[in-house]
């Protein structure tokens, strides 16, 4: 918007007889009287009457002399409604684009009078309130009405009530006694941080920092110069380099996100912690089992679980693998470990190229993990390192598998000290590796033998595929292979030409076989022929046989007795047995999954009275027993009982007995 104005002296009509002279100026509105006054107010006044007199203003002495040019150039002045006191360089920071930015739309407004009233409008429900009763009042003449004032015909004289007619009603209760609950903490540390930063100094980190990267990369580039097998190390440096002070923040925040999923699950962690089903007592010696919290990462959507595993030092934590059994859907796979402390996120997250088909947590250093790969590979991870990739990994050259690894299993250090483990494969060999320095060195115990029915010419070639293994828990040389035929091999380290005993298991593949925790003679069968298997190893013949009306997919013995083991179906239940109160049916048969879902694998927690179970679309459940499914011997008044392994073989023993 713009003004236009012209800038000129003011002219006034003077009547021929009147001397012009210096006067003050005239304040308009003001009337004077009287020669005097109008001498002290410089009003010069002529003879006759006031109103035919002319006033004239004076001229200032610091007013400006203008010509007649300079007083008809017409100035313009532009007016807009930007505010002259506002700040122009205003910065934020971009989180979308990462650095600060000036901001475009500053707000101009300036407000230079502000009044809180008091004003009704007289449209709204209050104004029409106010506007009934100021008319009600005029009708009735104010609220007292005189006396010598007549009552206007038409209008009703306003009654009042009689303040003496009233009722009083009351009624009493108790009061509830006050509680007061009071805590005393120490208040948490505080420190006060302030800082200024203009754009000069943001211009500057930001030099720094792009010369900072700029040396790393030509650090790297000198240190592997185009090599192919350099690429994991310069990612490695590569991410130590990215990596600024945001990375001290993950503890405080893995901290803080535990303790918002603990409020949560609150009521699931109370349930773990102190919920007992106390209707166990009318159900015999039924048991059930009661859910607790579920596990899914959304990145291992479409995945299976295909191995669990506890951790043997952090009993909270446990490896979860995930890959496929289908040939055609081989894509990837994935290791996560989870802990009961935090259900809704993974703690460590690895990702492979090929399906994870078997893991296993070194005992003593719980911080290396053996995986088996769907490929042949074998790798071991080390939690300690921030990288995504294996310590060591197996290759052609180091004598990988030709087929998937179906089982890993630590072993104690050999003389050298060096770390090793076995693992079991569809190409049909049970290898060694040891963990040498930088690399790892294969070697080969033994090969299963062939099926029958293949030609004698191709005996030699074809092997019988290895589905799963387990070691003895004494005598840690010897081990149990269960094959793709339905048939188990008992083998030792110390002998590779040949097998010590073979068990003609199941009529299908064997899913899963493991040696009894307690008892050196006992270890359980399980395959997809709905067959759950109890042997001595000593004879060829099962000693409990269960009938599961479906694929059983996984067993496994509790860590707390030796007659107690739980089985998982390809419908989705769980089956729970305990041989020394019946030998005959399982104590509980729950569903767990929903249908068109199958279980694939079941573990203990080696602590606390609880399995997981995993299935085959990524998720893991975690579930706690019931007491009749972890029911002890009832001590007698003024006796102790027996405790330790000796009572659990003992228990064992006495069943094996009866049935021999």
């Amino acid at each position: 918007m713009s003004v236009s104005y012209k800038v000129g002296t003011v002219k006034s009509k003077q009547s021929p007889n009147v001397n012009t002279q210096p006067k003050a100026p005239v304040v308009k509105g003001v009337k004077t009287t009287g020669k005097k006054k109008d001498e002290e107010e410089g009003i010069d006044t002529a003879d006759g009457e006031e109103w035919m007199q002319g006033k004239t203003l004076v001229k200032p002495p610091d007013q400006l002399d203008l010509t007649e040019e300079e007083l008809k150039e017409e100035i313009t002045r532009v007016l807009t409604a930007n505010n002259p006191n506002a700040p122009q360089n205003v910065v934020r920071y971009s989180f979308k684009e990462g650095c600060y930015k000036t901001i475009v739309f500053v707000d101009q407004m300036a407000i230079h009078f502000e009044l809180e009233g008091n004003l009704v409008h007289k449209e709204s429900d209050e104004g029409r309130r106010l506007m009934a009763k100021h008319t009600e009042r005029e009708d009735c003449g104010g609220d007292e009405r005189l006396e010598n004032v007549p009552i206007k015909p038409g209008k009703r004289e306003q009654k009042v009530t009689n303040q003496f007619n009233f009722i009083d009603r009351a009624s009493q209760t108790l009061n509830n006694l006050p509680r007061e609950i009071s805590c005393q903490t120490e208040p948490p540390p505080r420190a006060n941080f302030s800082a200024t930063a203009n754009q000069w100094e943001i211009y500057d980190f930001y030099v720094e920092e792009l010369q900072r990267r700029e040396k790393s990369k030509e650090k790297q580039e000198s240190q592997f110069p185009n090599k192919e097998e350099d690429r994991s190390k310069k990612k490695m440096i590569q991410a130590e380099a990215q990596s600024d002070d945001i990375s001290q923040l993950a503890k405080p925040a893995k901290i803080i996100e535990r303790m918002v999923n603990q409020n949560i699950f609150d009521e699931v962690a109370q349930d773990f912690m102190y919920f007992e089903d106390a209707a166990d007592e009318f159900r015999g010696e039924k048991g059930t089992l009661l859910p607790l919290w579920k596990f899914q990462y959304d990145k291992a959507k479409g995945l299976s679980v295909t191995a669990l595993c506890w951790n043997h030092i952090y009993s909270d934590l446990f490896a979860v693998g995930l890959g496929s059994y289908e040939f055609t859907q081989q894509e990837r796979g994935m290791l996560l470990f989870y802990t009961l402390k935090n259900p809704s996120f993974p703690e460590f997250i690895f990702n492979t190229d090929s399906g994870v088909m078997c893991v296993d947590i070194h005992e003593q250093l719980s911080y290396l993990v053996a995986v088996g790969l769907y490929d042949g590979c074998v790798s071991v991870y080390d939690l300690r390192k921030k990288s995504d990739q294996p310590m060591y990994n197996s290759i052609a050259s180091s004598g990988k598998h030709t087929g998937a690894v179906w089982q890993v299993k630590w072993q104690k250090d050999d003389l050298d000290s060096n770390h090793n483990f076995f693992s079991v494969s569809t190409d049909g060999r049970v290898v060694s590796w040891t963990l040498v320095k930088h690399e790892i060195v294969f070697t080969d115990i033994i090969k299963l033998p062939p099926v029958d029915k293949v030609p004698d010419d191709l005996k030699n070639v074809v092997a019988t595929a290895g589905t799963s293994l387990d070691f003895h828990k004494q005598k840690d040389h010897h081990f149990l292979v269960g094959t793709e035929a339905g048939k188990i091999h008992k083998g030792s380290k110390y002998y590779s030409s040949k097998f010590l005993e073979m068990y003609d298991a199941h009529f299908m593949t064997v899913s899963c076989v493991r040696w009894n925790p307690f008892h050196p003679n006992v270890f359980i069968s399980c395959g997809w022929d709905w067959m759950v298997k109890i042997w001595d190893h000593t004879i060829n013949s099962p000693v409990f046989t269960f009938e599961l009306k479906s694929s059983v997919t996984d067993v496994a013995w509790s860590p707390y007795s030796s007659t107690v083991f739980a089985a998982v179906t390809a419908d989705g239940k769980v089956h729970v047995f305990d041989l020394s109160i019946n030998k005959y049916e399982a104590l509980c048969q729950q569903k767990v999954v929903s249908k068109k879902t199958r279980l694939l694998h079941i573990e203990f927690n080696p602590v606390h009275p609880i399995i997981i179970v995993g299935d085959d679309r990524g998720r893991v459940i975690s579930l706690k027993l019931s007491p009749n499914l972890r029911k002890k011997p009832k001590e007698k008044k003024g006796q102790e009982l027996p405790k330790g392994p000796e009572v659990e073989i003992a228990k064992m023993e006495q069943l094996l007995s009866s049935l021999r």
